[in-house]
């Protein structure tokens, strides 16, 4: 709606004070809001200023009834992406825009004259009613940035975290520096829970991550590089702290199922490739013993971890479970038994059967294998078998430098 003839003449008396009001506003108006002062002088005194003119001039132009015209807002757009990127708190940029509307009404306020007031009064409406509009575009432009330059971060940093993991780290060690990785460093490896229905659209996946992001950042209380996807990954913890107990437990309430974690220390950058591999291959033997999903660390599993290095007779010794191909039923039971330190009730009970039937399935693996699970080497024998036909690369260094040893697909609450 138009101005009256008495308001647009009131606003149009002030047009003379435009560049005064200008540099009242980067000195002493903005000069009360927190942090503005320690802005560099050139942004205050030349883009602040320039911005301020700019959106009293607009406002000027709005008050002879020319309206708004495309690019009336491109400079306040242009200012916003460049506070955004130069890492100015939003709020400090909002609040000059809110103390520059506030300087402007004082101003007209101080010209009105008596008689004048009706005309005051719907310039602030007019004031205020555009004044939205300047506002929502600084905030959409500015934030649309700082999520563009977030986005790019996280790469950035998902990009480094995979080069150190593939050992590859930069050429340029500032970024390590920077980032407190130079020195040691906690390696995790992580295997998530499988994902179906719509908890596999990459919004879904994408939100799953940051979660996970979100916890690891907390657990450690340090800024974690993540190179994960939807079935898991690494991770780079800076300085080397041990993981909570619980650190699985907080994983999974956040991915809605189990999760397995390890945890190895690399005492330089250059050490992250082993650590990780060493971390991904503890989370393929505590499956394959049939450990549950937790945190597992090399300790947890000295005996399986040695027992599943591959040599000559590996592949003998793992022919050994052939037999049981077909029979997941049997191989679960064969697995969950050992776990439980050969107690045929535990067995019946993690197994959700009656411990005759356990007895029956071990009575036929033993058939089919010739294994003797009822002696000590039979025993190792049976773990040893497991361990090496499990997925597992002919060698640890077969497996490429940051990926995590193929493990069969199966429920991750009973491996």
């Amino acid at each position: 709606m138009p101005l009256s003839e008495a308001a647009r003449h009131l606003a149009l008396r002030c047009e003379t004070r435009v560049n005064a009001l200008a540099r009242e506003m980067t000195g002493d108006v903005f000069g009360d809001i927190p942090g503005y002062a320690e802005l560099p002088d050139d942004m205050k005194d030349v883009e602040i200023a320039a911005t301020a003119r700019h959106g009293l001039r607009l406002f000027m132009r709005r008050a002879r009834g020319q309206g708004g015209r495309h690019g009336d807002h491109a400079l306040f757009r242009e200012r916003a992406a460049q506070r955004a990127e130069e890492g100015l708190p939003l709020h400090l940029l909002l609040r000059t825009h809110a103390m520059g509307t506030y300087a402007l009404w004082r101003t007209l306020h101080e010209e009105a004259g008596p008689g004048e007031e009706a005309a005051l009064v719907e310039l602030a409406d007019f004031l205020l009613r555009n004044q939205g509009s300047v506002i929502g575009a600084v905030a959409e432009t500015y934030l649309d940035e700082r999520a563009a330059l977030d986005a790019e971060r996280r790469e950035e940093r998902r990009t480094l975290a995979r080069a150190l993991i593939d050992g590859a780290p930069p050429a340029d060690r500032t970024a390590l520096d920077d980032l407190g990785l130079a020195g040691p460093s906690t390696v995790l490896a992580l295997r998530l829970p499988p994902a179906d229905g719509p908890a596999t659209a990459p919004v879904a996946v994408r939100r799953r991550l940051r979660r996970l992001q979100t916890v690891l950042d907390r657990a450690f209380g340090t800024d974690v590089l993540t190179a994960l996807d939807a079935t898991g990954g690494h991770a780079l913890v800076p300085g080397a702290p041990g993981p909570a107990d619980d650190l699985a437990r907080r994983l999974a309430h956040v991915c809605d199922g189990p999760v397995r974690c390890a945890a190895a220390q690399a005492e330089g950058p250059e050490d992250i490739p082993h650590a990780a591999r060493t971390a991904s291959e503890v989370i393929r033997i505590a499956h394959a013993a049939g450990r549950p999903p937790e945190l597992h660390r090399l300790a947890d599993v000295l005996l399986e971890y040695h027992l599943s290095r591959h040599d000559e007779s590996s592949p003998m010794i793992a022919a050994l479970l052939d037999p049981l191909d077909g029979r997941p039923e049997l191989a679960d039971t064969l697995r969950t038994h050992l776990e439980t330190r050969q107690d045929r009730r535990a067995t019946a009970q993690a197994l959700g059967l009656h411990p005759n039937t356990v007895d029956n399935r071990l009575a036929r693996i033993a058939e089919l294998t010739g294994i003797d699970l009822a002696s000590p080497r039979g025993t190792t024998l049976a773990l040893c078998a497991l361990l090496l036909k499990d997925g597992a690369p002919r060698s640890l260094s077969e497996t490429r430098p940051g990926q995590p040893p193929a493990v069969p697909d199966q429920p991750m609450s009973r491996p």
